[in-house]
């Protein structure tokens, strides 16, 4: 099987390393030039869970369509760049090629079974914690399960078959068939974490140790919980907010993504995560000021980024 990874940052060259590690043809595919140029020279070197080791058998490239035809189109570009991404990826599909997205945030299926048909997506989430050290280098700093599923709820035999694959990688994997309540169910997590790291400039655990991130957790979840019970969303755990706390535990020294991202001064998912929540709650004529006042300070924190301090 050929396997292309969509957006290789920390968690795409995750994927793509432990793949082409267990024996599978991987190319990432980045706009980054540095970090793919230091993999195909170096290697790609990967820290902390699973011993620290270089991959040299993944290859890299910037433009997809250097990466030929793929079996298995994995994606994890940012959730804001979805559709664009995958229309200048449509060069890697073949007849019987299938896009899994494993992305943060909301809307993420929808973008790209309108770009590339309902038939070829498959969705999940993943349990994974990674951050990017610098071009060629992650550190894998948490693992959970990979859950997959067919979004319509169907087990197929495909998603089966993408499942050992991911298995034979090392990934424990489970499979849904309800996805989409899956991805709401890691939104509450990201909702929780994220934007609050990105202001704080904490790690993941660190939220709990003090009673003002703690408290202003549980207020964004619950305001994400009350949109999500009128959208009929039928959640696969039974306490979000107990849910996120104990990501954040198992999580405690990950630097969330949104945190890496501020501190490297790039754009963060922010819209897709609490954004989403203050968009939806607006259409539902649902109150979320607590996701309002964080995704606005997230926003205000990516547009000053050049200011100097």
């Amino acid at each position: 099987m050929k396997i292309v990874i969509l957006g290789s940052g920390a968690m795409g060259s995750l994927y793509g390393g432990k793949l082409a590690e267990a024996g599978f043809d991987v190319i990432l595919t980045d706009v980054w030039k540095e970090h793919i140029d230091t993999i195909n020279t170096s290697g790609l070197s990967i820290e902390g869970l699973g011993g620290d080791r270089v991959i040299r058998s993944v290859k890299g490239v910037t433009h997809p369509k250097d990466a030929g035809k793929a079996d298995l189109v994995i994606v994890f570009v940012k959730a804001t760049a979805t559709e664009e991404a995958m229309k200048g990826a449509l060069c890697l599909l073949g007849p019987e090629t299938v896009v899994l997205t494993l992305q943060n945030g909301l809307g993420n299926v929808e973008k790209l079974s309108e770009v590339v048909g309902k038939s070829r997506v498959i969705a999940g989430i993943t349990g994974h914690g990674c951050t990017l050290l610098g071009p060629g280098r992650i550190k894998h700093a948490g693992q959970g399960e990979t859950i997959i599923g067919e979004p319509d709820g169907v087990i197929t035999e495909r998603v089966r078959n993408i499942g050992a694959v991911l298995e034979k990688a090392g990934f424990t994997i489970k499979y849904s068939n309800n996805v989409l309540g899956l991805i709401w169910g890691k939104l509450f997590a990201n909702i929780g974490i994220n934007a609050l790291t990105a202001i704080t400039g904490l790690k993941n655990g660190r939220l709990l140790d003090f009673p003002e991130t703690s408290r202003l957790m549980e207020l964004a979840v619950k305001e994400a919980m009350e949109v999500a019970a009128r959208k009929g969303i039928i959640l696969e755990i039974d306490n979000p907010i107990e849910h996120a706390r104990t990501i954040a535990r198992l999580t405690a020294g990950n630097r969330s993504s949104m945190l890496q991202d501020v501190s490297s001064g790039r754009q963060t998912e922010i819209d897709v995560i609490n954004g989403a929540i203050v968009k939806e709650g607006e259409k539902l004529g649902i109150p979320t000021p607590v996701n309002m006042v964080l995704t606005n300070l997230v926003r205000v924190r990516q547009k000053t980024y050049g200011d100097v301090q």
